[in-house]
């Protein structure tokens, strides 16, 4: 049997995860536990929990701190915060530690969170542990950073990498292209981990606009785009805690809790697609084949390298702000690129 660990910061570990899960399942292969590495200022989707079919324990792992907007990566108070709560992330290590002794996994996968990492550093429990994400490219060498990228943030990218991937057997970074496997760093380079239910999503052209916004902060931003351009449907994905199910805000702008099977439904009838920059929406987008705005998260770099990697590889646009005068200037120079 096998034991999950994921990040759940948005929602692209959380998917691979049950994408895994289900390739798993329909081989022979069990998941015993599932540990979910997250803050108290973000709610687990149901969806997760619905599709997930094994036991969820979530946990405390470290974790980036937002501004008072809920838009700004905050770096320093980030660190800061870590440091104040070592000793939790300790019991926490303690706790992943007895379920491993008592659940016995032959293998533990750990989906990009840093609290296992540390915890294979500290403990080095004997059992594998294989480590999927997208992240794995950076430590390619083939992998070619934007110059907007500074020497210190790859560095603390690829460290970062390292941290989640401590004592790992193998990584699995999944990646938009074609690279070769990498011996040196462990590396096997895999297509994205698109769900079942991607493919069996109907593909239309609707006259909206999907959002998909990792920080709450952003809803302002699209509504005072929306107050000058009342005449453009829009519909937001946010996991903010006291969004249950949809808030309308008028006929044209409606804000919903994440929800997977309606997002996926929504961004396959969606006219054009804006999202912060993460790597599985912006591929299942990719997918769809629908034009795409990236607003990476300030100061969050591996988004920043997502837009512009994604943009390299022909799936849209990119800009430092919600600019959805852009997206709907730049449809139909998408689709003449298809």
């Amino acid at each position: 049997s096998d034991l999950f660990a994921v990040q759940g910061e948005g929602r692209g570990h959380l998917t691979q995860a049950i994408t895994l899960q289900n390739l798993l399942i329909d081989s022979g292969y069990e998941i015993c536990a599932v540990l979910v590495g997250t803050s108290s200022a973000r709610k687990i989707p149901d969806f997760f929990y619905e599709q997930i079919k094994a036991p969820v324990t979530r946990f405390a792992s470290p974790n980036f701190t937002t501004d008072a907007t809920h838009k700004y990566i905050r770096v320093w108070p980030s660190i800061l915060k870590t440091m104040y709560q070592l000793p939790l992330y300790f019991k926490n290590m303690r706790m992943v530690d007895r379920q491993i002794k008592t659940l016995k996994p032959d293998l533990v996968i750990n989906f990009y969170d840093p609290l296992i990492g540390i915890f294979y550093q500290l403990f080095n429990p004997g059992v594998p542990l294989l480590c999927i994400a997208h992240q794995y490219v950076y430590r390619h060498p083939d992998f070619q950073f934007d110059k907007g990228v500074l020497f210190h943030e790859r560095l603390y990218l690829r460290m970062f990498t390292r941290i989640t991937s401590a004592r790992s057997s193998k990584n699995l970074a999944l990646s938009m292209y074609p690279l070769s496997d990498y011996s040196k760093e462990k590396l096997a380079v895999i297509p994205p981990l698109l769900r079942r239910d991607v493919f069996e999503q109907r593909i239309e052209d609707g006259n909206y606009i999907l959002v998909y916004l990792l920080n709450a902060g952003y809803m302002k931003d699209i509504i005072a785009w929306h107050v000058l351009h009342p005449e453009v449907e829009l519909h937001c994905f946010t996991d903010r805690k006291d969004i249950e199910g949809e808030w309308k805000y008028d006929d044209k702008l409606s804000f919903h809790q994440i929800n997977d099977k309606k997002f996926l439904e929504m961004m396959a009838g969606c006219r054009a697609f804006a999202s912060t920059a993460g790597f599985e929406s912006v591929c299942e987008a990719m997918y769809f084949g629908k034009p795409i705005l990236m607003v990476p998260v300030e100061y969050h770099v591996e988004q920043f390298s997502n837009s512009r990697d994604a943009a390299r590889a022909g799936a849209g646009i990119y800009d430092s702000f919600f600019n959805l005068d852009r997206l709907l200037a730049y449809i139909d120079a998408h689709k003449s690129t298809d």
